[in-house]
């Protein structure tokens, strides 16, 4: 038996649920069909602790193998995964999507935290989206506009002089360059999540000569493999299994 850990918003942490990410619902969906065959994902049905509680649990079920499909910024959850496979002994992947590459006319700069972004921002207006729990990084900064989007209201804290603006996406480049003319925004920063589902903001900010704030991933816990893609997990599985 195999089991995937990952998150599903706002339903704690635990191996295995298909709730989550847009990746772990196509994931769950491929192994129900056709070859290659890989064992069967499942998960505990409550909250599972840390590494201890998911150790035990790895222990109890008998798992052979454990997929870590968390978000790339889930450092914390990665590294229990870690830890409770260590500790149970049982092989553990990484699922891990690209990350974005910039093309012709982006204006990247990198850097490797949110308060290193905080420390430097090249703007005086900036669109701030790097998720509610990031904006405490930057509360230090009363000289600068930050207009933040999010589904629900976000709590402090955050910049004293921020605008919420309250959407649900996906968004589209047209709808990311309306924002960002209407606010008159001169910056962005964002995490380098990957994927297409919310690279439309960087395709706005080039195409408008937006400069763009980049934060790195942490890294891939050291000595776990990594896979790119749902098919190379699926495989690692058939031979870890």
């Amino acid at each position: 038996m195999c089991c995937c850990w990952e998150a599903p918003r706002r339903r704690g942490c635990w191996p295995g649920g298909s709730t989550g990410t847009r990746r772990s619902r196509r994931s769950a969906r491929w192994r129900a069909g056709p070859p290659p065959r890989a064992p069967p994902r499942t998960g505990p049905r409550g909250r599972v602790r840390g590494a201890d509680g998911l150790a035990a649990w790895l222990r109890d079920e008998r798992v052979d193998a454990v997929v870590d499909a968390t978000h790339p910024f889930a450092a914390r959850m990665s590294g229990n995964a870690v830890r409770a496979c260590e500790a149970a002994g049982v092989p553990l992947l990484v699922l891990r999507r690209p990350g974005w590459s910039p093309g012709a006319g982006d204006d990247w700069r990198r850097v490797p935290s949110l308060a290193a972004a905080a420390a430097d921002l090249p703007g005086e207006r900036v669109f701030l989206t790097t998720g509610r729990t990031g904006l405490a990084a930057f509360t230090g900064d009363d000289r600068r506009r930050f207009v933040v989007r999010s589904v629900d209201p976000p709590g402090p804290p955050m910049p004293p002089r921020t605008t919420i603006v309250l959407a649900r996406g996906p968004f589209t480049v047209a709808d990311e360059t309306a924002l960002m003319r209407e606010h008159r925004i001169d910056v962005l920063v964002t995490k380098d999540s990957g994927g297409a589902m919310t690279a439309a903001k960087l395709t706005a900010a080039r195409d408008l000569g937006v400069p763009v704030v980049l934060v790195d991933r942490p890294p891939v816990p050291a000595g776990v493999p990594v896979a790119a893609t749902v098919e190379d997990a699926a495989a690692w599985l058939v031979h870890a299994g």
